[in-house]
């Protein structure tokens, strides 16, 4: 069943759209304090439909990302009882703790480390906000966290190519199948 390339083949079709770059940016602002979806799904196809141009996609991300970020930082510092039913019904309220236990402990570290690795960044951005984090360490460990991984997905993509554009749609439906395979044995396994 050929679900995955059909997706795939879609997604590239997006990815080189003239207005692609805005979503990118739109997308990568709202993640950092309210969206659900990581910018990566965008910038990785993007910079693989346009390898010249993963340079310019990895800056836009980062620096929309950090934009963003400061959006969830004021609302962490001004807003968090608006915000923390939000947190409870998504479960996150759990990883909200932690994040503020980890700014207590290591500040700046937190963030960046928050930044680069797929744990939610918008946790981390209102978790700041709400304890207060000075603001310069929180700017500088974001755009060095958020830069390393954008930089780092869009160098991948531009490193592949065409190539591994021809490759990946060779395989997507097998990768797309093998991981929903895992999510559902992990899922039954842990549940």
């Amino acid at each position: 069943m050929r679900l995955f390339s059909g997706l795939y083949a879609r997604a590239m079709v997006w990815a080189r759209h003239k207005y692609a770059s805005y979503w990118l940016a739109l997308v990568s602002f709202t993640e950092s304090s309210c969206f659900l979806v990581p910018p990566d799904v965008m910038l990785a196809p993007m910079s693989l439909a346009k390898p010249e141009r993963a340079w310019f996609y990895a800056a836009l991300t980062t620096i929309t990302s950090v934009l963003g970020g400061l959006l969830g930082y004021a609302i962490g510092l001004f807003a968090f009882q608006a915000v923390e039913p939000w947190l409870i019904s998504l479960d996150y309220m759990h990883a909200y703790e932690q994040a503020r236990a980890w700014f207590d402990k290591w500040g700046f570290w937190a963030i960046f480390i928050a930044g680069f690795t797929p744990i939610p960044y918008k946790i981390f951005t209102i978790a700041a906000g709400a304890a207060n984090m000075t603001l310069l360490p929180f700017i500088i460990g974001s755009l060095i966290g958020r830069g390393l991984r954008f930089f780092l997905v869009a160098g991948l993509m531009r490193w592949g190519g065409a190539e591994l554009e021809a490759s990946l749609h060779q395989w997507v439906d097998r990768i797309g199948w093998f991981t929903v395979l895992m999510l559902v044995t992990g899922y039954l396994i842990f549940a």
